[in-house]
C-alpha cells in the first residue's frame, strides 16, 4: 500500500507544479516518490498500476477543464495518459534491480523517450505535463532553455529526482544528487547572467479581446456578436490610445466566423481594411470557414496597413475530438462525437510575412491555439524566419478553469527556447505579452471585453542554440536508455530480469 501511497504524493506534487497552483519549483521533487515506489515494486503487475495510478490521478486532476465540455472527454483522455505511465512502469520495472548507474541512466532516459513519443503519439501528439514546463514559471532557470530548450529542463528534472531516489537507499550516493544539482545550479546561474532577449527595436502592439456572449455554448448569432464586438473595440484604439503607437492589431482565433467571414463576406473583409487603412497598422485576426464536404480551415488572416490582404495561415495541427474526430466511421456508434460534425484539414506548414514597421521591416510568425503548447511548431516558425510572433486562441468552451493559465505557461517556457518576443491573444482571455526571458506583461482577465496595448521586439539576437539544434538532449538520453535495453538481452532468455532485492 505505501508504494500506491506514493504515487498518488507524486501525482499530487505534479499537478501542484503546474496551474492553477504554478508552484513550479515542486517540479524538482515530484517525480521522486513515484520513481522510488518503482524502483521497489514486486511484480509487472503492481508496477503497471503504480503506473496508471500516477498518471490517471496527476492528468486526471490538471484537465479537469476538460470537464466543462462533458465527461466523455475528459475519461477517456485520462485512462490513456494513465496507461501511458502504466508503458514507463513497467519498463522501469525491468530495471529495478539494475546497478544504480544504470538505473538512473533508464529512469531519465525512459522518460525522456516517453515524453518525446507522447509529444507527438497519436494523432501528433499531446504534451501537456511535460516536465520541463513548470520550469517557466522560474525567473533564473527558464533562461538556460536558450539552449537545452524545455524538453532539456525535462531531462534534468528527472536527473534531479531519480538522483534523490538512490542517495535515499541503505547505502545511498550522494554523488548523483551532487552532479545534477550542481548542473542544475550552473545551468540557472548562466541562464540569469546570459539570458536570451530579443534586442530588437519595438513593435507596438494592441491585442483586442472581444469576448463571447456565451461562452461554452451555443447561442443565437454568436459569430456575429463576437465579430461585432472585436469591430467595436477595434474602433475605440483611437479614442484611448492614438493612432501613431499602433503597428500591429491581434484578434484571436475564432474572432471571427460563419456568415462573418472576410474571406467570402466583403462587407467585413472592408471593415477589417477600413480599420487597418485608419489606425496605419496591419491587422492579423483568426477565424473558421468550410473546406469542402464534411471540411472546414482553422486560419490567421493578415491585412496590411494599406489594407489589402498580406497573406493567410493554415493551422497545422487540430485538436482531436475537438477539431477532428479519428476513424469517424469506426466511432460513429458515440454520439456525443456529433458535437464535432466536421473534420479540420491542416495547413501546409510554416507562414511568414515581412511587415513595414516604420523604416525597417519586421518578420511576422503567427500560430494558433493548441499548437503554442507544441515547441517544435513554434521552432519550425522560427526558423522559417519569424522574428516577432502571435499565438492566437480560443479556450472560451473551458469556462473558468485552468486552459488559459497552462497554454500560457508553456508558451512562456517556449519563448526563451527560441529567443522571441511573443503576443498571446485570446478571445475571452486570458491575454498577454511574453518576452523572451519568459516574464509576462500584465494580462487581461477571463471573460472581459479589453484592449491590451504593449510592446514586442523584433528578434535581432542570433538563433538560440536550441532553435538550431532541437531537443538534442532529450534524444540523446533516448539513445542511453535504447542502448541499455539493448545490453540487457541475452540470446537466449530475452531481458535478464535479476531475483528481486528489497529494499526498505
Amino acid at each position: 500500500m505505501y508504494l500506491f501511497v506514493a504515487a498518488v504524493l507524486s501525482s499530487l506534487l505534479m499537478w501542484a507544479s503546474f496551474p492553477p497552483l504554478d508552484w513550479g519549483f515542486l517540479i524538482f521533487v515530484a517525480p521522486t516518490p513515484f520513481l522510488w515506489a518503482l524502483r521497489r515494486a514486486r511484480s509487472p503487475r503492481e508496477a503497471g498500476w503504480l503506473g496508471f495510478t500516477f498518471g490517471a490521478l496527476f492528468w486526471g486532476a490538471m484537465l479537469s477543464w476538460i470537464l466543462a465540455i462533458g465527461a466523455v472527454a475528459w475519461v477517456p483522455l485520462t485512462i490513456v495518459m494513465g496507461l501511458w505511465a502504466a508503458l514507463y512502469a513497467l519498463i522501469m520495472y525491468v530495471a529495478r534491480t539494475w546497478e544504480p548507474w544504470r538505473w538512473w541512466l533508464m529512469a531519465v532516459g525512459t522518460w525522456a523517450a516517453w515524453e518525446f513519443v507522447r509529444a507527438r503519439w497519436p494523432f501528433g501528439g499531446f504534451p501537456w505535463g511535460s516536465a520541463g514546463y513548470p520550469i517557466g514559471t522560474l525567473d533564473w532557470p527558464r533562461g538556460a532553455a536558450q539552449w537545452i530548450g524545455p524538453t532539456g529542463w525535462g531531462v534534468l528534472v528527472i536527473a534531479f529526482a531519480a538522483s534523490l531516489v538512490l542517495a535515499t537507499e541503505e547505502e545511498g550516493d550522494r554523488r548523483w544528487v551532487e552532479l545534477t544539482g550542481g548542473l542544475i545550479i550552473a545551468l540557472t546561474l548562466m541562464g540569469a547572467i546570459w539570458g536570451p532577449s530579443a534586442g530588437g527595436k519595438p513593435v507596438q502592439v494592441a491585442i483586442v479581446q472581444g469576448n463571447s456572449p456565451c461562452p461554452g455554448s451555443d447561442c443565437p448569432a454568436e459569430k456575429q456578436q463576437i465579430y461585432n464586438s472585436h469591430l467595436t473595440l477595434t474602433r475605440s484604439i483611437a479614442a484611448s490610445e492614438g493612432t501613431d503607437d499602433i503597428d500591429l492589431v491581434v484578434w484571436a482565433e475564432n474572432s471571427f466566423g460563419g456568415a462573418f467571414n472576410p474571406t467570402f463576406n466583403t462587407e467585413v473583409a472592408s471593415q477589417m481594411a477600413q480599420e487597418a487603412i485608419r489606425l496605419e497598422a496591419y491587422l492579423i485576426a483568426g477565424g473558421s470557414r468550410p473546406a469542402g464536404p464534411g471540411l472546414w480551415e482553422n486560419y490567421n488572416i493578415l491585412f496590411s496597413n494599406d489594407g489589402s490582404i498580406v497573406g493567410e495561415y493554415l493551422k497545422t495541427h487540430p485538436v482531436p475530438f475537438g477539431e477532428y474526430v479519428p476513424f469517424r466511421e469506426f466511432l460513429r456508434f458515440i454520439p456525443q462525437l456529433d458535437q464535432v460534425p466536421n473534420d479540420m484539414v491542416r495547413g501546409p506548414g510554416p507562414v511568414v510575412w515581412p511587415i513595414q514597421v516604420d523604416d525597417r521591416e519586421v518578420v511576422l510568425g503567427s500560430v494558433i491555439s493548441f499548437e503554442g503548447a507544441f515547441v517544435r511548431t513554434v521552432r519550425s516558425e522560427v526558423n522559417a524566419g519569424a522574428r516577432i510572433l502571435v499565438v492566437a486562441s480560443n479556450e472560451s468552451s473551458y469556462g473558468t478553469g485552468s486552459a488559459s493559465d497552462q497554454l500560457i505557461g508553456m508558451v512562456r517556457m517556449i519563448a526563451p527556447s527560441v529567443g522571441i518576443d511573443i503576443a498571446h491573444a485570446a478571445v475571452t482571455g486570458k491575454s498577454v505579452f511574453i518576452s523572451a526571458d519568459g516574464s509576462l506583461s500584465e494580462s487581461t482577465g477571463l471573460f472581459e471585453e479589453a484592449v491590451l496595448t504593449g510592446v514586442i521586439r523584433e528578434q535581432r539576437s542570433p538563433r538560440t542554440f536550441y532553435t538550431i539544434t532541437g531537443d538534442w538532449l532529450q534524444v540523446g538520453m533516448m539513445l542511453v536508455a535504447g542502448a541499455l535495453l539493448l545490453s540487457a538481452r541475452s540470446p537466449s532468455r530475452g531481458f535478464r530480469i535479476r531475483p528481486e532485492r528489497r529494499r526498505e
